[in-house]
């Protein structure tokens, strides 16, 4: 399963964003497991902003960066001290634009399992594993539909073990899903069943 991924990822062309955004990027990392899992991580509670979502690892591009792939392993390693040389880059995903005016680029990579890994608690409350399995067998909760720009995203929500995979992160994994997996999934027509939730239609931030 994990080498037809890597074969399919690096056979992807993903989307590029033009637009002049201020730049982050995160790592969407798969455990190497029998089993394989999806890591994630949730954001502190005492945060001013996005406090209790999950998370990939990632964040804003610096200065030092060279470029987006450098700050998704930078982020990683300051977030869950996850080594980059653990990191076996699969390929990279679209460009998506967070609703704060972010131009975020996803990045897949393998990790070998049962690394020491760590929150920081500066950042985070928890970092924990599914299996890739539920996100195969599209087993979401509800399905997000909201409108951006004028038009419909239909963004899966994975409830697992009290934590809620939805939004950005969702985004995401329709990609992987899609591209990496071969899975039916779109986020832009709906699913074929299921309840959907409806969310005001927004626009985006930019500077």
């Amino acid at each position: 399963m994990l080498e037809k991924l890597r074969e399919r990822l690096q056979a992807h062309r993903p989307g590029r964003i033009t637009l002049q955004l201020p730049e982050a990027a995160v790592l969407l990392p798969i455990v190497d497991r029998p089993e394989p899992t999806l890591l994630f991580t949730r954001r502190a509670d005492h945060l001013n902003t996005h406090r209790g979502q999950v998370a990939f690892p990632g964040g804003k591009r610096e200065v030092q960066d060279p470029d987006l792939l450098a700050t998704a392993l930078r982020e990683a390693e300051e977030e869950i001290a996850l080594a980059r040389g653990q990191v076996e880059l699969l390929g990279r995903l679209s460009d998506v634009i967070s609703l704060h005016g972010l131009r975020v680029t996803p990045f897949v990579g393998l990790i070998p399992p049962d690394l020491p890994l760590v929150p920081d608690p500066g950042e985070l409350d928890t970092i924990f594993e599914v299996p890739l399995r539920l996100f195969l067998e599209d087993r979401r909760n509800h399905t997000d539909v909201i409108t951006v720009e004028g038009r419909p995203h239909y963004v899966p929500s994975y409830h697992v073990d009290g934590q809620v995979i939805w939004g950005l992160s969702a985004m995401m994994l329709v990609e992987l899903l899609a591209e990496g997996f071969e899975r039916p999934i779109s986020l832009f027509r709906p699913p074929s069943g299921g309840r959907l939730c409806y969310y005001p239609a927004r626009r985006l931030e930019r500077p």
